[in-house]
């Protein structure tokens, strides 16, 4: 039993003086140049127009964070469509439609309580 343990160890020993010694090689052999252009705030190729701390409305995170929860939706769904066949030859097939109509109930519910916060609209 402590030799499982010991390689585990091991294994982290190696894995974090690997990461390590990787940064401090990069810091070594790197050039470091800075200049303006490189200083300069990225916006997709283009020149930087104004200030990069500009604020933002928290609306705008909270509707990316519905965005994110609603594809995470569709990358569970797809899956549990595609084996929901399978399933109902076990005999499970109206328990696993129970699941999924039922987290998409609990998904709905969500997206109702923001629609009557106020939260979709973009302003």
């Amino acid at each position: 039993m402590p030799s499982e343990y010991l390689s585990v160890a091991v294994f982290a020993v190696v894995g974090t003086g690997f990461a390590i010694v990787a940064l401090i090689m990069s810091r070594l052999v790197r050039k470091d140049r800075p200049n303006a252009e490189k200083l300069s705030t990225y916006e997709c190729g283009e020149r930087p127009v104004g200030d990069a701390w500009t604020r933002f409305r928290a609306g705008f995170y909270i509707y990316a964070l519905i965005f994110v929860i609603f594809e995470v939706e569709t990358v569970f769904m797809f899956p549990a469509f595609m084996k929901l066949q399978a399933l109902d030859r076990m005999g499970m097939g109206l328990v696993a439609l129970f699941e999924i109509l039922l987290f998409l109930l609990i998904l709905l519910a969500g997206l109702v309580y923001a629609w009557k916060k106020g939260v979709l609209k973009w302003e």
